[in-house]
């Protein structure tokens, strides 16, 4: 029997609403620190938030979900876009 193997993915984030000063980047980068993800989240200078996450496709989608309840009534829209998996990246960071 052949086992699937499910490739690691990248995914962006790009959250509009009241997200700067709100503490969204500490926030995602403790919701990020039990789940096997690695990957950034920064503000922008537009007023935005900036994440990438990369793992496996159901520790992504549970990263998002968790920000989306977390920061729930913050976050007006997030624009979502698939990017190259980065090697060699070893944790989750607030990038500045």
């Amino acid at each position: 029997m052949d086992t699937l193997c499910v490739m690691a993915i990248r995914t962006a984030v790009r959250y509009l609403g009241r997200v700067q000063g709100v503490g969204f980047r500490a926030t995602a980068r403790a919701l990020a620190q039990p789940l096997p993800v690695t990957g950034l989240v920064r503000n922008e200078p537009d007023g935005t938030v900036w994440l990438e996450a990369q793992g496996q496709p159901d520790d992504i989608e549970k990263l998002l979900d968790s920000i989306g309840k977390a920061m729930q009534g913050r976050i007006d829209r997030a624009n979502r876009q698939d990017l190259p998996v980065r090697e060699h990246e070893e944790s989750f960071q607030i990038a500045h």
